[in-house]
């Protein structure tokens, strides 16, 4: 306690007032004093006790450490500030036998938390050395460096930031609920749609109901097809077949027909909505694509890449292959994938397909792999 000295509340030349707490008791390390239940007042240059105006200057801390009670604990929360060794005497000195280098402050009425960080801040922006520094302007000002405070700045500083992460989470998570809200209207009018549809099955032609569907399967909040409403087995996969085909037939023609099975799966997830599809069903309905009577089918090519594929149009993407090929005099797979748009691997496997079906030759050598024209057939 000999860092204290009897002082006043009187604000020193370029000093403010900073906040203050009632309630506070002062100990000398972990023993109590008998400065009781006083006011706390945090200057920018001080810290002032009770009706005594004992004052504490900032300078004087070395480390701070806030030790916060449990929620269900009898003791109040505190502030220990370490101390530098005194460099005047103070009347206090012959009272209290000095065995700690630290001083606590036990806040009994609460506001800890509010007051510690006003503290650090103050500690932080060193107001008393500048005010010293202006004073002299002879002397050179150096940079106020930020004070770290030891272990107490580190937890600190790692406390703000989870502060930070926790904000930003919470923005998230409040920017869902608001997407939440605004979807809810949306669900419901899908499934207003979704009974009518069924309610007047016999006055709404077939062609109006796969419309309707295929609107709502494009907002992605559709009455799905699931085991509840279908069953399970084979008029479930079936069923689920006809679904995936209202889904994918639009993105299937600006793919230029083709589409691979983890596309697919993505894409029908994301229509489905919160009735989301597993691989096997997935794979159990597009193999009974054609007991379903669309127009798809299940494709494995040599290399193992599974595709859907329409099945009506197989002779005009190998037509259209070669056209490109003989446009180009040759082409690789990565050059055919820049020309129509499709991914390297669903472009290579479009040549291998053309090259199958006898339209076109491969020449696989040091410079990589070129397809042309099969000049056995169309050469003149």
């Amino acid at each position: 306690m000999n860092r204290f000295y009897p002082g006043s509340d009187n604000p020193h030349p370029g000093e403010f007032l900073l906040g203050e707490q009632d309630g506070v008791y002062l100990y000398q390390g972990h023993d109590k004093t008998r400065f009781k239940n006083g006011i706390l007042k945090l200057t920018s240059h001080r810290l002032i006790w009770g009706e005594e105006n004992l004052s504490l200057d900032l300078g004087s801390i070395m480390l701070t450490k806030d030790e916060e009670a449990g929620t269900f604990s009898l003791r109040s929360s505190k502030i220990a500030l370490h101390l530098l060794p005194a460099t005047r005497s103070s009347p206090l000195s012959n009272e209290f036998n000095e065995k700690e280098d630290f001083v606590r402050l036990s806040f009994h009425s609460g506001g800890m938390k509010s007051f510690y960080s006003k503290l650090t801040d103050a500690l932080a922006q060193q107001q008393w050395l500048i005010r010293s520094s202006s004073a002299n302007p002879s002397r050179k000002v150096l940079p106020v460096k930020k004070i770290r405070s030891g272990i107490s700045g580190i937890e600190r500083s790692i406390a703000t930031r989870a502060k930070e992460r926790n904000s930003t989470i919470s923005q998230a998570f409040q920017d869902l609920d608001q997407l939440m809200e605004m979807a809810k209207p949306m669900v419901a009018l899908s499934k207003s749609i979704s009974s009518k549809i069924r309610e007047k099955k016999g006055n709404i032609t077939e062609d109006e109901t796969i419309q309707f569907k295929s609107y709502l399967l494009s907002l992605g909040i559709s009455d799905p097809v699931t085991r509840e409403s279908h069953g399970s087995g084979e008029k479930y996969h079936l069923q689920l077949a006809k679904e995936i085909f209202t889904i994918l037939e639009s993105p299937m023609k600006d793919a230029g027909g083709t589409i691979t099975l983890t596309d697919a799966f993505c894409r029908v997830n994301r229509a489905r909505g919160m009735e989301l599809l597993s691989p096997e069903d997935l794979l159990n309905a597009c193999k009974v694509m054609k007991q379903a009577g669309v127009p798809l089918i299940l494709k494995t090519f040599d290399s193992g890449l599974s595709v859907l594929v329409n099945n009506e149009n197989t002779e005009d993407i190998q037509k259209d292959t070669l056209s490109l090929v003989k446009e180009n005099t040759c082409l690789t797979p990565d050059e055919l994938s820049r020309l129509i748009a499709l991914s390297v691997v669903l472009s290579r496997e479009r040549l291998f397909s053309a090259e199958k079906a006898g339209l076109l030759c491969r020449d696989d050598s040091v410079e990589g792999l070129k397809f042309y024209p099969n000049r056995f057939l169309f050469d003149e």
